[in-house]
């Protein structure tokens, strides 16, 4: 059994230049914990958990956080905690010049996944 309690957030981030890396850094019966590295212009798509929360400490970067199914967001900076309740929309767009940093915690750890389908566009 790993008795580890401390980690450190660094050790975690994964750069990619396609889609950002989900980095596990801690798995347990109750949540499940991961450090996102995102580059500009990259996105983590919008999706929800039907069965639990998804919470995130945003360490460093810009970006703009979908908060439903329309595309609207809000900014959130570093120093943000930011709180997907059960079944909320949510996901980001690294807006700074610099990456968005940010742990989650998803609880419990049977909270689901579910990818929301592209928005369609609207030809006028």
């Amino acid at each position: 059994m790993n008795n580890q309690r401390v980690f450190k957030s660094s050790d975690h981030m994964q750069v990619s230049n396609g889609e950002p890396i989900r980095s596990v850094v801690q798995e347990s019966e109750h949540a499940v914990i991961v450090a996102w590295h995102v580059e500009p212009g990259q996105t983590i798509a919008a999706h929800t958990h039907p069965k639990g929360q998804d919470t995130w400490t945003i360490l460093s970067g810009l970006g703009d956080y979908q908060i439903d199914e329309l595309g609207n967001t809000v900014k959130v900076v570093s120093g943000d905690i930011v709180v997907a309740k059960q079944g909320q929309v949510h996901g980001v767009t690294c807006t700074s010049k610099d990456p968005l940093r940010f742990v989650s915690v998803v609880a419990p750890i049977e909270a689901g996944y579910v990818l929301l389908p592209p928005r369609s566009r609207v030809d006028t």
